[in-house]
């Protein structure tokens, strides 16, 4: 698990190394948000990069060493180029070898809501669940027989 402390140290060199040179030093931060389904944030109003508190606590080194690049490019490619060839190629040039998304494992521990479909399946959510809705992991379309039954945790 990485320590948070560290992570702050290979954000800022990161952003020293990579953003310094092109934006002007003190252009770029770093900080620490309370995001729970997102790893990663470039910020280009205000010139930042944040990474969930709680998924990088959650994270191997090297998970979080890559959100960090992730988000690094996005602020190098600039805020037209989303994750499209601009982007790709400047978090290849920087060494990001991951997907264009997060696709790991959320704070769920965090969640208030917990549900279950009838074959057990758990899912979780960070505000109420408004709509009835089925496993999506049991029927390809909403199913009746495999609706979500919610709790409060």
């Amino acid at each position: 698990m990485a320590e948070l402390a560290r992570v702050r140290v290979w954000a800022e060199a990161l952003i020293r190394m990579h953003l310094d040179p092109v934006f002007g030093e003190g252009s770029w931060s770093f900080d620490f948000d309370h995001a729970k389904r997102r790893a990663g944030l470039c910020n280009y109003t205000e010139r930042r990069i944040t990474v969930s508190r709680y998924l990088a606590s959650k994270f191997e080194d090297d998970e979080i060493h890559q959100v960090l690049l992730h988000e690094v490019a996005h602020a190098m490619a600039g805020p037209d180029a989303g994750h499209g060839a601009v982007w790709k190629r400047t978090a290849a040039g920087i060494g990001y070898v991951g997907g264009r998304t997060h696709d790991g494992e959320i704070a769920h521990e965090r969640a208030p809501w917990i549900g279950a479909c009838p074959a057990g399946h758990e899912h979780f959510r960070f505000r109420r669940p408004t709509r009835v809705t089925s496993c999506a992991k049991c029927a390809r379309g909403f199913s009746p027989a495999h609706v979500i039954s919610w709790r409060r945790r």
